[in-house]
C-alpha cells in the first residue's frame, strides 16, 4: 500500500517552480480584474469576490500539484563514489 504513494512524484525543478509562480500570479491577476471589472458593471461586491476565489482555486490546481511540466528540466547529480575500505576505517576513527 505504501509503495503506492512512494511512486507518486513530490518535487519540482527550479524552472518548473518558476513556472508555477508564473501561472500562480497570472491567473490571480486575470481573475481579480474580470471580478472586478465585472462587479463593478452589475453593482455585486458578491460576485468579484466569487471570481477572485474561483481563480484562486484554479491556480492552486494548476500550481500545487507538481504536474509533469514543472519537472522537465531535472537537476544533473554528480554520480555516487563509492568508497574504498580503506577510506571509510579512516572516516571511521577521525569521527571517534
Amino acid at each position: 500500500m505504501l509503495s503506492i504513494f512512494n511512486s507518486i512524484p513530490t518535487h519540482m525543478d527550479y524552472k518548473g517552480q518558476k513556472l508555477a509562480e508564473q501561472i500562480f500570479q497570472g491567473i490571480i491577476i486575470i481573475s481579480a480584474v474580470v471580478g472586478f471589472v465585472y462587479g463593478l458593471i452589475i453593482q455585486q461586491f458578491g460576485w468579484t469576490v466569487y471570481i477572485v476565489l474561483t481563480g484562486f482555486v484554479v491556480s492552486c490546481i494548476m500550481t500545487l500539484p507538481p504536474w509533469p511540466m514543472y519537472r522537465r528540466n531535472p537537476l544533473p547529480w554528480q554520480p555516487v563514489i563509492p568508497e574504498t575500505s580503506a577510506e571509510s576505517s579512516q572516516k571511521k576513527k577521525k569521527h571517534k
